[in-house]
């Protein structure tokens, strides 16, 4: 695959990322790529940039410099363009980010000899209808449902291929991805999932019964689900909030189009895995 042109993206409210933007930026136009920094992350850093989507357009791939919230945001946003992205960790490593600042210059170097990979990851697609208006939203890692006031629990009516599945009754419902589902899916007791396959989880939150367990559904599936007897907050990978009233409904499927990753060719999920959770001796 020939790239050519970089379009740069920082992790919000880190006007310290500056230096390393400019190292990153040094190095692509060192191997001859043209480069382009996001608007608000070029504001953030007093700097010029353009418009997100002029930046995919204008763009062979995408870098995200920050963490994996910096790069889900971005799949999120950018995939209409259909777009890869390479995510480089500026701190811990992530789940989705296996190159550091250190190794950047090598992993450029490689990527012009074609020895990277890139890897296609599931999102999904939720639409809101909320009386006669439809909402569409992405999220690459996670829907989640949950109740909009502390004190009360939520019935949350959920269909599944247009046919009754359950009734979950606690504080809400997760529909996770694989890539999400070491996120809070797995703080809710989800099952991890491994983050190329084609399903989504199912997987209720501090559940009022104890017959109520996480559900691994094939992607072809459908869901549709609505609350019975209050409103809910719907929250998209944790950074976007949108309330759903009496009588309206979501409906969360897989996405036609995928997430495009680029790793190194000997990223290891496995690995990766293992380091962050601490398995093994």
């Amino acid at each position: 695959m020939n790239f050519n042109k970089a379009g740069v993206l920082l992790r919000p409210n880190s006007p310290e990322l500056k230096e390393s933007y400019q190292s990153i930026k040094q190095t692509l136009i060192k191997h001859g790529f043209e480069v382009n920094l996001e608007q608000r992350s070029a504001e953030m850093i007093c700097l010029e940039g353009i418009e997100f989507n002029q930046l995919c357009e204008r763009s062979d791939f995408l870098i995200t410099i920050g963490g994996d919230g910096t790069l889900i945001s971005t799949a999120r946003k950018s995939l209409e363009f259909d777009i890869p992205i390479l995510g480089v960790h500026a701190g811990r490593l992530g789940f989705l980010s296996d190159v550091n600042l250190d190794g950047f210059d090598d992993f450029v170097g490689l990527m012009l000899e074609n020895k990277f990979r890139i890897d296609e990851r599931a999102i999904l697609e939720a639409t809101l209808n909320k009386g006669l208006k439809e909402e569409k939203r992405y999220a690459f890692n996670d829907v989640v449902l949950t109740r909009s006031a502390v004190p009360q629990m939520i019935h949350i009516e959920t269909l599944v291929d247009s046919k009754p599945f359950n009734t979950y009754y606690g504080d809400g419902v997760i529909v996770s991805t694989p890539t999400g589902s070491t996120a809070y899916n797995l703080s809710a007791g989800g099952p991890v999932l491994f983050p190329l396959t084609n399903v989504f989880a199912l997987t209720p939150i501090c559940p009022h019964s104890l017959t109520q367990r996480p559900v691994v559904l094939p992607g072809k599936y459908p869901i549709e689900m609505k609350t019975s007897s209050e409103k809910a907050l719907v929250i998209f990978d944790g950074q976007d909030t949108v309330e759903l009233g009496l009588g309206e409904s979501i409906d969360i499927k897989l996405a036609s189009k995928m997430v495009k990753l680029i790793h190194k060719e000997d990223f290891n999920y496995f690995e990766i895995l293992k380091n962050k959770l601490n398995w093994g001796e």
